[in-house]
């Protein structure tokens, strides 16, 4: 599993990388974290407001930071 956190680096992006860390330790699950910052690349995921969360390539929450308990049901179904 690849995971792409889409963003600049700010608190909302933190925050979403923290959850999604703890959603795939809670999961017993191993994946590939990438932060992803280049605006341009952002952008060709469609993200229009930030922070982003990618999974195998797939946007699954934009703009927002879910809770770890939604987190977890999007790795599960991954």
């Amino acid at each position: 599993m690849h995971i792409k956190i889409l963003g600049p680096g700010c608190a909302n992006c933190t925050r979403l990388e923290q959850v999604t860390r703890e959603a795939l330790d809670a999961l017993g699950l191993e994946a590939t974290v990438e932060k992803v910052t280049d605006d341009g690349e952002i952008a060709a995921y469609g993200i229009m407001r930030t922070p982003g969360l990618v999974v195998d390539e797939q946007v699954v929450v934009a703009g927002r930071v879910p809770t770890a308990a939604h987190v977890r049901e999007l790795l599960a179904s991954h």
